[in-house]
């Protein structure tokens, strides 16, 4: 991590960038700006962690237009085309500033102390914010929350030669697992999305092969919509039986809308680049454009074409990272027009 953020910060300053490099809980946080204090202002930012892969996917491999690897998608393609996207000191449109930030526990199951809000509390903010997460060359206007949840429920132990004398906990557990897919919540839909996600990410039980483990501990992965409640959610789930149940993260959703001048702007550069029309979207995963929303600023997400982030066959579309970095260049010349700066 230390050694891709050195790359980074060295590329940006052969361009003539100057970069301040910190850290937050150990990892690295770059951030860099060009352009007038006083201006209109567009935030830029990335994550340069990953989530963990198969050995094979940390060697790049070019298939056509297809670019594979381990956060080709999620998202170094999209940081990679927002490096070239900014501008230099001495091309920055009249009455624009532009300022990029960089974090490398985008990825984490942190929920206090992430480096976005670190940066964002800093003072790393202005009247528009873009993270390259996944979207396709669509807007992001939305974006579930997330809701982890450690469960531990309890059981009976026996000999593993008569497990029906014992009561098994790891069982119990994938039962209470699959009560909360069909909880009241879990069946919900909203404006952008069809209902939540609920994905058993984790499982902990069992002491000794032949015996019937007396306690597991599961950790249930909820995306909850825009407009639910943590508190109700955690209700529900009590309701299926008795256990212990400890949230090990919690973050908000991002409602969507489209009224922001700033996001008519960014469709507008997307069809003029793309030639095709922009959309807005929601996105099924969380991410730190929540960050800028709590701190009073628009903030969307917006990254080029590819699949399979998180799984075994990550690809980005190597046109669509031009078309990105083109859409981003084009945004950032027309981004002073009207409007009023965001104090910093």
């Amino acid at each position: 991590m230390h050694e891709a953020s050195g790359f980074v910060k060295g590329w940006l300053e052969a361009r003539g960038v100057a970069v301040e490099q910190g850290e937050c809980r150990g990892l690295p946080v770059l951030t860099a700006e060009v352009g007038d204090p006083g201006g209109e202002t567009l935030v830029l930012h990335g994550h340069l962690d990953v989530v963990p892969g198969a050995p094979r996917q940390f060697d790049p491999e070019v298939e056509g237009d297809r670019l594979y690897g381990r956060g080709a998608y999620d998202m170094k393609g999209a940081l990679a085309a927002m490096l070239v996207a900014f501008p230099p000191p001495d091309r920055v449109p009249p009455g624009v500033r532009v300022r990029l930030a960089i974090v490398g526990d985008e990825e984490s199951e942190e929920s206090e102390d992430r480096g976005t809000d670190y940066l964002v509390g800093n003072g790393l903010v202005g009247d528009f914010a873009i993270t390259g997460e996944p979207t396709d060359l669509q807007v992001g206007v939305a974006a579930k929350g997330v809701l982890a949840l450690r469960i531990t429920v309890g059981g009976l132990s026996a000999h593993g030669s008569t497990p029906w004398l014992g009561e098994n906990a790891i069982l119990a557990a994938i039962g209470l697992f699959h009560g909360i897919e069909s909880l009241p919540f879990a069946t919900e839909g909203s404006e952008h999305f069809t209902r939540p996600s609920v994905n058993l990410g984790r499982i902990r039980g069992g002491e000794a092969l032949n015996q019937v483990p007396d306690r597991c501990e599961i950790d249930v992965d909820i995306r909850y919509l825009p407009g639910q409640e943590p508190d109700e959610i955690r209700r529900q789930v009590a309701g299926l039986e008795p256990a212990e149940i400890e949230t090990i993260i919690e973050l908000p959703p991002i409602a969507g809308g489209t009224e922001d001048r700033f996001i008519g702007d960014l469709a507008q550069a997307i069809e003029g680049c793309s030639g095709s029309p922009a959309t807005t979207v929601g996105r099924d995963g969380a991410s730190d454009a929540i960050s800028f929303i709590r701190a009073g600023m628009p903030a969307v997400e917006f990254g080029p074409v590819g699949e399979g982030h998180h799984g075994p066959e990550e690809w980005v579309s190597i046109e669509s990272l031009e078309q990105y970095r083109n859409v981003l260049s084009r945004f950032i010349a027309d981004f002073a027009k009207g409007g009023s700066a965001h104090p910093a």
